[in-house]
């Protein structure tokens, strides 16, 4: 069996916060799992600023996650 995230382990901190977007997706769309729903909310959110404000919050809570989880990226510090 494949697994969506074998690993919270990225090469630098661009990949993280791309990975850290990822997660926050899948998050929605586990919650919401039907996509033409999932669409229809899009419409109302993407007029709300803090509902896009919250959805900012998401993505840094996992972000932090994934840097703790790769030391914060000091072995590539120059």
């Amino acid at each position: 069996m494949s697994s969506y995230l074998p690993t919270l382990r990225t090469d630098t901190p661009e990949l993280g916060f791309e990975l850290a977007l990822k997660l926050s997706r899948l998050a929605v769309k586990k919650t919401q799992p039907d996509e033409a729903m999932r669409n229809h909310l899009r419409t109302i959110y993407e007029n709300d600023a803090d509902a896009l404000i919250s959805s900012s919050q998401v993505v840094a809570t996992n972000f932090r996650t994934i840097a703790v989880a790769n030391g914060y990226w000091l072995t590539i510090a120059g």
